[in-house]
């Protein structure tokens, strides 16, 4: 009785344990590829084919018999689909293909102004950072910050566009929105005039 009461725990951690690791895949599955992630590409029961590349800064990577493959724009679960397309098109039949993030490219906006620690702020790859905690990770709005007149720069597709966001609506609650940042943003919290 007690073998298969630990039998039956054992069964049960596992299913469990199946079911966490699906949704994390999920979640990792809807993460965009950035220039200089670390990726390993595994190939089901073709260890030869496995693989640890950077992405290129122009957002390609090469793997043995395909050749170069654009990454730009694609998600992890729209990559793996297109390296399976390609392998099964010629060489395997069937493949199974699994991308893992081994290490992301280091993304930060830089916070300067009127805050209480300017300069670079780093962000987790797979989570957002909105305009206010960036400000918040660098030390919060100093005494003299005019909340009210924040300045965010982006570079988006080579053209540079500033907007002016009053923050102190955004911690109040009274817009819906909170600018989510992007990668290599500035954001620039200028002095009051007293």
């Amino acid at each position: 009785m007690r073998r298969i009461i630990t039998r039956v725990c054992l069964l049960l951690t596992l299913a469990v344990g199946a079911s966490v690791s699906a949704a994390n895949e999920t979640t990792s599955a809807d993460y965009v590829l950035q220039p200089s992630d670390l990726i390993r590409v595994q190939i089901f029961q073709e260890d030869d084919l496995t693989r640890e590349v950077r992405v290129s800064q122009e957002s390609s990577v090469s793997l043995p018999l395909i050749g170069t493959i654009d990454l730009r724009g694609n998600t992890i679960g729209v990559a793996q689909e297109r390296i399976r397309a390609l392998y099964a098109a010629d060489y395997l039949v069937n493949p199974q293909v699994n991308i893992i993030v081994v290490e992301y490219s280091k993304r930060t906006v830089n916070v300067l102004g009127s805050v209480n620690a300017p300069g670079s702020v780093p962000f987790p790859p797979e989570q957002g950072m909105n305009l206010v905690d960036a400000i918040a990770r660098a030390g919060g709005f100093n005494r003299l910050a005019d909340r009210k007149r924040v300045k965010l720069t982006r570079v988006t597709d080579g053209k540079t566009e500033n907007f002016i966001i009053n923050a102190d609506e955004i911690i109040q609650g009274n817009t819906t929105q909170a600018w989510q940042l992007q990668k290599d943003d500035v954001i620039y919290v200028p002095e009051r005039v007293l």
